[in-house]
């Protein structure tokens, strides 16, 4: 039978994977409490970095539905539970582990899916949600401003047209 402050840590863990849009595992093997500290502010507001027990993480992943992660819960881990955009907190891990190689990025989940070290990693270059949508909307915005040329030059094409059709039969009708 279970310990009631092991079933509630399995239970606060699993809702934690539950309310995150990703987790990212990592092994800190060597980093000291400074160090944590600071990996933690780099993170974001969006995430939470918290040092976890194996059975017990792997168990509450596992009553969250996720069982892709099981052969990554060995050795010292810890879980970046992040609620926001996955991305940002990708880049802090990325960099951090830069800085620190004590820090290894094991792996993770988003969205449900599985991502392996280099697919976080991947996460990581790209450019953040707000930069991606603006991007976006310029490009529609670029599209709408073509558009609106490209009906614009078809009247005035149709009139240079008739125009030209005109002084054609005007010449032709002078000349006979």
């Amino acid at each position: 039978m279970a310990r009631p402050d092991k079933a509630a840590a399995v239970a606060e863990l699993a809702g934690q994977f539950r309310d995150s849009n990703a987790a990212v595992l990592t092994e800190y093997r060597g980093l000291t409490v400074a160090q944590l500290k600071t990996l933690r502010r780099s993170l974001g507001e969006n995430a939470q970095y918290a040092v976890v027990k194996n059975t017990l993480t792997k168990i509450a992943a596992n009553e969250a539905g996720i069982s892709t992660l099981d052969d990554l819960f060995n050795g010292p881990t810890a879980v970046a539970f992040i609620t926001g955009d996955p991305v940002e907190s990708a880049k802090g891990l990325r960099d951090f582990a830069k800085d620190n190689p004590n820090l290894v990025i094991k792996g993770g989940v988003l969205d449900g899916k599985a991502l392996s070290a280099d697919e976080i990693k991947k996460l990581a270059d790209l450019e953040s949600r707000e930069v991606l949508l603006s991007k976006l909307a310029g490009a529609f915005k670029g599209k709408q401003t073509q558009a609106a040329q490209l009906f614009q030059a078809l009247p005035s094409k149709l009139v240079r047209t008739v125009d030209a059709l005109r002084a054609k039969q005007e010449e032709q009708g002078g000349a006979e």
